[in-house]
């Protein structure tokens, strides 16, 4: 069964909106954004952030770990500050799992469920763009939901430290080299310009 504690909802509710508003923020020119830029920024980057989150606590749990996200404050102050500067590294907090024994191959598991959210993501809003270009509020949807998932799906995969990418690949190599082809290449495509 899935379980949100309050102070969970509470933790992704704050690392949500702020997410939001800063990436409209920075969107916008480092200017105050309007709504329909804040709706867009939602949709796109806040839909990729709680859904790679909700992936690692989905998949945690039907192994029956216990997992709960938890907001990092000082990572958000962090993101306000890089955002002022002009440029924008957010970390606002991460799904905490605890559990008797988290096997290499269930931790990998586990972690690739976050950056293949993203991909799958990054996939529907690029069909969103093509195949239902109705106004331009759905094409900004489209362009920046595709752009912003392929790249957090590739910040994600690199292999250091406590991103995703260091447990995939020592789960398993192949798997790790499949998803960072596959997120690079869309990456490649999102930030020359090629696919629009």
């Amino acid at each position: 069964m899935i379980r949100f504690t309050s102070r969970e909802i509470r933790d992704l509710i704050i690392s949500m909106v702020v997410i939001t508003f800063l990436f409209a923020y920075i969107f916008s020119g480092r200017t105050y954004p309007d709504l329909t830029l804040l709706l867009v920024t939602f949709i796109a980057v806040g839909l990729g952030f709680i859904l790679h989150e909700l992936a690692h606590k989905f998949v945690a749990m039907r192994y029956g770990f216990w997992a709960e996200y938890r907001l990092w404050v000082q990572g958000l102050i962090f993101a306000v500050i890089t955002a002022a500067l002009g440029f924008l590294f957010v970390a606002p907090g991460a799904v905490y799992i605890h559990g008797e024994y988290i096997s290499r191959e269930q931790n990998g598991k586990i972690s690739a469920s976050g950056p293949a959210t993203n991909l799958i993501l990054a996939v529907l809003f690029f069909l969103l763009l093509y195949y239902f270009p109705i106004n331009q509020t759905v094409l900004l949807i489209g362009a920046l939901g595709f752009y912003i998932n392929s790249f957090l799906a590739l910040i994600n995969l690199i292999p250091i430290g406590m991103l995703d990418g260091s447990k995939i690949i020592r789960w398993n190599p192949l798997v790790w080299i499949l998803m960072i082809t596959i997120t690079g290449i869309m990456v490649f495509y999102a930030f020359t310009g090629l696919l629009f």
